[in-house]
């Protein structure tokens, strides 16, 4: 029978009641429970999971709660929350915390600076700000950041590539712009094997002596007793789908998504090294050039979405050889030449993952191909060597303009300094403007007398 509390949380003294003193746990989520959030909860200092998500509580988070040292998990999402995120709150043993789908606003503040036991840390879906702080590289054990759908700006920082136990990175619907670092190339993606939270179970104590030791052994496959009913779920976005992801799947589970966003330049083709990655995801951004070809050594991968760029070239054959990939998507591009070879998982792809480019061609968009447009493995190679070499239209004509007023700048520099050059080019000028209109009036007086005598 479920249980479904509701109203609100009244003022408790803590000093009246003993067994708050040694209470580990709270959990009292998906409940219909309103009003501010209480800030007696701040004065039980035995806290180690504090869990309230999926309430209506709103107002902004009590100063109180920065008291809570032994805290390990924190989940207040998905309610009402605003104001910002209290700078003081950074308990020491601090490793999962929940804050997603309410309205915070401000930018990241100091809250978790040096959290070194930080696994998880969820704040999608509110109002956050400015840029990511550059201090995200003092998170050491960050495992799982998630801050899609808020109101980031600026580069994608480059401090991320230094958080060596990174497998999941969320950073679509914000307004970051600029290029993907390419030391995020560099992340081993490495698989969870601890910290992640679950329920946990634990045996009666017992005192055992050899006489007792079997009886002991026969009841530890029956007596098990629940030490927390609390289990991390990560809700992650991939193969064009939302899932929720817990227990030993989490463990395995890697991906970045930098979707919807402004990223520019080039895909760095060092994303081919991600060799554990699960899915990828860099739709609906500005990005320009070619696929790289180094995404062929992505042998885990299962969704790949490149859709809603400015790509131009030929799609790399060698991606037929990703033989793990369930959904791939690279419509929407200016992408030319031949699809791959229908083998394998290609094979199994249709239209959709190629429309809105009008430059391919293949069976499965009813468009042949002439021998001069098939794919060239060789041409693709080279174009992946000379990527970073390539000058674009706008690049060309920005520096023709810039060279072009440098030099007009110089002339007049040149002139301004030096008088006898000056006198000479406007004598020089002169003389031209005075034989142009003596060759014109010329011109005139002839065309006029021949008139006259025809």
């Amino acid at each position: 029978m479920e249980i479904s509390f509701s109203g609100e949380i009244t003022n408790v003294d803590v000093s009246t009641f003993e067994f708050l003193n040694s209470l580990g746990e709270i959990d009292l989520s998906n409940n219909k429970l309103h009003g501010k959030l209480p800030r007696w909860i701040g004065n039980v200092s035995f806290f180690e999971r504090l869990a309230l998500s999926n309430n209506g509580f709103e107002g902004s988070i009590p100063l109180e709660f920065c008291k809570l040292n032994r805290l390990e998990f924190f989940d207040l999402s998905q309610n009402n929350l605003s104001g910002s995120i209290p700078s003081c709150f950074n308990p020491p043993n601090i490793e999962h915390v929940h804050l997603h789908r309410n309205r915070l606003r401000g930018p990241l503040s100091l809250a978790f600076y040096n959290s070194s036991s930080l696994v998880t840390l969820d704040l999608r879906g509110n109002n956050l700000i400015s840029s990511i702080p550059k201090w995200i590289d003092t998170l050491s054990s960050l495992s799982v950041l998630l801050l899609k759908d808020n109101h980031f700006r600026g580069k994608v920082p480059v401090q991320l590539c230094k958080l060596h136990s990174l497998s999941i990175i969320d950073l679509s619907q914000n307004m970051f712009s600029g290029p993907i670092p390419s030391c995020l190339g560099n992340l081993s993606l490495p698989m969870k094997t601890k910290k992640i939270l679950e329920i946990r179970f634990y045996l009666p104590y017992i005192e055992a002596d050899e006489s007792t030791s079997i009886a002991l052994r026969k009841m530890e496959m029956d007596s098990y007793y629940p030490e927390s009913y609390l289990e991390e779920v990560i809700e992650f976005t991939t193969k064009s789908g939302f899932y929720s992801y817990k227990g030993d799947i989490l463990s395995y589970m890697t991906g970045i998504d930098l979707s919807c966003n402004n990223l520019t330049g080039h895909i760095p083709p060092e994303l081919g090294n991600l060799s554990e990655i699960h899915s990828l995801n860099l739709s609906h951004n500005k990005l320009t050039r070619v696929i790289p070809s180094s995404f062929s050594k992505l042998q885990h991968i299962e969704s790949l979405d490149l859709s809603y760029n400015y790509l131009s070239g030929e799609i790399p054959n060698q991606l037929v050889e990703l033989n793990s990939l369930e959904v791939f998507s690279v419509a929407y591009n200016n992408l030319s030449g031949s699809i791959p070879e229908p083998k394998a998982q290609f094979g199994t792809f249709i239209e959709n993952s190629y429309k809105g480019n009008p430059f391919l061609c293949g069976a499965i968009l009813h468009k042949s191909c002439s021998k001069t447009d098939s794919p060239s493995t060789v041409s693709t190679v080279l174009e992946d060597k000379g990527e970073d070499g390539l000058i674009d239209t706008y690049d060309f004509c920005v520096s023709f303009l810039v060279s072009y007023i440098v030099v007009l700048l110089t002339i007049f520099v040149v002139l301004y300094i030096n008088p006898y050059w000056r006198r000479a080019w406007f004598s020089l000028v002169g003389k031209y403007i005075t034989t142009c209109h003596y060759s014109h009036v010329g011109n005139f007086l002839t065309y006029h007398i021949f008139k006259q005598c025809v």
